[in-house]
């Protein structure tokens, strides 16, 4: 059984480094600590914390003409199970307006109800 890490365990500082990269999704390294007001050290040791836990990916990159690491948000797993009734894809994906008594609306009502 394998163990993610949560976010919980973060520190403030990386919690904060955390959401900025998602926000921005995705910053220079040597951008990430000044917004951060803190030291490159600890923006470093915070990126690199990050990245061994897998919350974000860390690849090198020249910026402005230096050595840096860009940094992204790690793509998650998504679990779309919510959105399925047996085969069916929930007819309120990819619709503007769902029309509620339509067929379509009722057959996935009634897989759902049968799947359970």
């Amino acid at each position: 059984m394998s163990v993610e890490p949560a976010e919980a365990d973060l520190s403030e500082d990386e919690l904060k480094g955390l959401e900025l990269i998602r926000e921005t999704s995705g910053i220079h390294q040597s951008d990430f600590w000044k917004e951060l007001d803190i030291s490159s050290r600890k923006g470093s040791r915070i990126a690199d914390r990050l990245a061994t836990l897998g919350f974000i990916e860390r690849e090198e990159t020249v910026y402005n003409g230096h050595n840096t690491y860009h940094l992204e948000p790690a793509a998650r797993e998504l679990d779309f199970s919510m959105l399925m009734a047996g085969d069916m894809l929930s007819p309120f994906i990819g619709e503007e307006e769902v029309n509620p008594t339509s067929d379509a609306f009722s057959q996935w009502l009634m897989n759902l109800a049968y799947d359970e």
